[in-house]
């Protein structure tokens, strides 16, 4: 009776077996989902999904974990768009025809970021996303160029932003170099960064009532131990006994230092040599 309502039923209808069946829910962790402001109540509510590797159950995922977490809070919301990311069309699924209707409806939107066009030509933002794609040899070019645009286009904190993410994009795709050497790929340095600057601008606030100078040494010792804790683990506490009693410039001179350390004999080396 079900497939004589249907205008295109199976040839084979007769053949098909009839169950009722419990479907258990699973877990899922959605990349982002960006929440509408609790003013705009309910909202549109955006999915995120940025797919750099091949996965054939992608759109299986998608779709059941974005309509589960919107029929889960639809009080909240009156709508909800879909965006997926992919460096490429080759690493889109291959079997789209059961998602070909989702697909091209205007709630889902899949974005190919080596077509959005010349990385020049691109609001900063959006290149800094296509940065991502590019090959090592034209990385360090575009990320250079980037960075000198945005200090022209953009306010001291955008540009602040902008710094930190081309960093990080760097240290990933070059993930055989230090630090140090990504920073002087970029034409930059560790103190033009956000970790640098939140980490001494919480050492300086706990040093104002210590004087300017004495402040400016607590910034630089928080950030040379945190620095170190993240470089080389746990500091045992000689050791950090040792780095507290530094002076400023001594400080400054292991900040710099710490980028190459790899183990905490380097840093033990390091300050034998200092008191030698």
């Amino acid at each position: 009776m079900l497939f004589e309502l249907l205008t295109n039923p199976p040839a084979n209808a007769d053949k098909y077996r009839f169950d009722s069946v419990a479907v258990k829910e699973p877990k899922f962790e959605i990349d982002g989902v960006f929440l509408p402001p609790v003013e705009e109540s309910p909202g549109v509510v955006y999915f995120c999904e940025v797919q750099f590797q091949k996965d054939e159950r992608l759109y299986e995922r998608v779709f059941a974990e974005s309509y589960l977490y919107f029929y889960r809070n639809r009080d909240r919301f009156s709508n909800l768009q879909i965006v997926i990311i992919y460096p490429s069309r080759s690493l889109e699924q291959s079997d789209l025809l059961p998602y070909l209707s989702r697909l091209n409806s205007p709630q889902v939107n899949r974005i190919y970021l080596d077509e959005l066009g010349d990385i020049r030509s691109l609001p900063v933002w959006v290149a800094l996303m296509v940065l991502t794609t590019l090959e090592e040899s034209r990385t360090t070019e575009e990320a250079r160029y980037l960075l000198a645009r945005s200090q022209q286009e953009t306010s001291q904190l955008a540009n602040r932003a902008i710094i930190d993410l081309l960093t990080t994009i760097m240290v990933y795709k070059f993930d055989s170099k230090s630090q140090r050497e990504v920073e002087e790929m970029l034409g930059i340095t560790l103190k033009e960064t956000q970790v640098y600057r939140e980490i001494k601008q919480e050492g300086i606030q706990e040093g104002e009532q210590r004087g300017r100078e004495q402040g400016r040494e607590e910034g630089e010792k928080s950030l040379v131990l945190r620095q170190l804790s993240r470089r080389v683990g746990e500091l045992p506490q000689e050791a950090r006994s040792r780095i507290e009693s530094l002076s400023l410039e001594q400080l400054e001179n292991l900040g710099e230092a710490l980028l190459d350390f790899t183990s905490i004999t380097d840093l033990q080396a390091w300050l034998e040599a200092l008191e030698s």
